[in-house]
């Protein structure tokens, strides 16, 4: 599918992913229009329904990018983030949809240039997968 363009959700957070792709902005630094980010207080609010809603109100992909293992500004939050994805991602996978559409990333506030490669790779490997089996019914 040439033309496909993926819909990515990215929830990220405050302290780290946010700021990572707010520095990201101020280096300059492109990446993909079609990533929407939600900011989020901590990954650790981050629960497997606000996942699963991404995927029913259309996104072809979704990733959590929190804070380095260790460096959780709410001690654990990205642990349970990961966890949580761990646990979606099995339940798409029991869906039949690919669970590589869902990811669990973690940068530091400073890792400005990670975060837009992460942005490009994950584009191009959902654009690869193709549109989400999961899409809402319009009316």
């Amino acid at each position: 599918m040439k033309n496909f363009e993926p819909e990515i959700v990215a929830f990220c957070c405050h302290y780290c992913a946010y700021t990572a792709a707010d520095m990201a902005g101020s280096k300059r630094l492109s990446y993909p229009p079609n990533v929407k980010i939600i900011r989020v207080p901590c990954t650790g609010k981050v629960d497997a329904l606000h996942m699963m809603r991404a995927f029913e109100k259309g996104a072809d992909g979704v990733y959590v990018a929190g804070c380095l293992e260790g460096d959780c500004h709410f001690k654990n939050g990205n642990t349970r983030a990961g966890q949580r994805v761990a646990y979606v991602q099995k339940i798409l996978e029991d869906l039949g949809i690919e669970p590589q559409r869902l990811e669990m990333i973690m940068m530091s506030a400073g890792m400005g240039e990670r975060f837009a490669r992460t942005a490009f790779e994950f584009t191009e490997k959902i654009r690869e997968l193709g549109p989400c089996p999961v899409k809402p019914i319009k009316k």
